[in-house]
């Protein structure tokens, strides 16, 4: 499988497309050696195209729990009893102190998250006035991830100052309707494209180890490749008591490095990002970095923990990559 493996490298480094049928089969590898040269082929290839710069991006849970959506992994989901923390959206200052404590650490992006199917009305206003601050008084970029929204909402928090927004689309339009049933794929995929009329990048990546098949996750992968999305979060299931994915099976170690390489083939020039389960990863995730990945939310979660900036840092030392600097 060596010679295959590299095959498919240079091809991509040609500036040639990975095919459906070639991602697949480096999907199905299942030898442990094979899997190694797939990760070094993944990682030149994150090497060609992105250079060793990692981006390091913190979220706030801004506004937390009685999520009216039914998303079958989430703790903040109101029809599910996961005794998750609960709150109204935080205060201005409260945002700017973390914000603040985030740049002085040298974190590159800085995003609130809130629960519930979209951000509207008052509450809305308050976030905007929230980040027309952050614009003012920190240096970061600034993300942002409050749900299903349409164009004119999205274009008001573009001319805040925000450059990026988040919005997953979780996993592939086959497997979606055995994870959410309360909103529609189409109505993630309208966000996205309404955010980039608005004239903002795109994050969007999703969720691996839902029961998903090998299939579902390249599909997916192409999917994202095809919206042009810029930033692409790789979450691996955390499974959370109370919800119906509490008992899921976790993932081997070999199967999310896999995951990650084969992701980077599909999307050469995209910002892979390690997201949420991180902990479940030998030094979390190190060896992603290895396997394509060039980018990791660090810093608490949003119900789970995360690695300490201070410790992220080191490991990008560690690997010999740098962490973007701040313009």
């Amino acid at each position: 499988m060596k010679e295959y493996i590299k095959r498919i490298e240079k091809k991509i480094l040609d500036g040639q497309d990975i095919s459906f049928e070639e991602a697949i089969k480096l999907s199905n590898l299942e030898e442990r050696e094979d899997i190694v040269e797939l990760c070094n082929s993944a990682n030149n290839i994150r090497d060609f195209f992105c250079g060793k710069e990692v981006d390091l991006c913190t979220i706030m849970n801004a506004k937390s729990g009685r999520c009216s959506e039914d998303c079958k992994f989430c703790a903040q989901s109101a029809h599910y009893k996961t005794n998750v923390q609960e709150y109204e959206l935080i205060s201005k200052e409260a945002v700017l102190e973390l914000a603040k404590e985030n740049e002085s650490e040298g974190v590159n992006r800085f995003s609130l998250v809130t629960s519930g199917r979209g951000i509207t009305g008052s509450e809305f206003e308050k976030v905007l006035a929230i980040y027309e601050e952050l614009n003012k008084k920190v240096k970061m970029d600034l993300c942002a991830s409050l749900g299903i929204l349409g164009y004119e909402q999205l274009l008001k928090l573009k001319e805040t100052g925000i450059t990026m927004y988040h919005h997953n689309l979780e996993t592939s339009r086959a497997y979606y309707e055995n994870i959410c049933t309360t909103h529609t794929y189409d109505e993630r995929i309208n966000t996205i494209n309404a955010a980039k009329q608005a004239g903002m990048d795109i994050c969007s990546g999703g969720i691996i180890g839902l029961g998903e098949s090998l299939e579902d996750r390249v599909t997916f992968a192409f999917q994202l490749r095809d919206l042009g999305v810029k930033s692409i979060p790789i979450n691996m299931l955390n499974p959370i008591k109370g919800t119906p994915l509490e008992n899921a099976k976790s993932l081997s170690q070999n199967e999310i490095l896999k995951t990650i390489a084969v992701f980077r083939f599909i999307n050469p020039k995209a910002i892979i990002r390690l997201g949420g389960g991180r902990n479940l990863i030998d030094e979390f995730g190190k060896n992603c970095f290895n396997a394509g990945a060039n980018a990791t939310i660090t810093g608490n979660y949003l119900t789970t923990s995360g690695n300490k900036i201070c410790d992220d840092k080191r490991m990008v030392n560690e690997l010999n990559l740098e962490i973007r600097k701040n313009s």
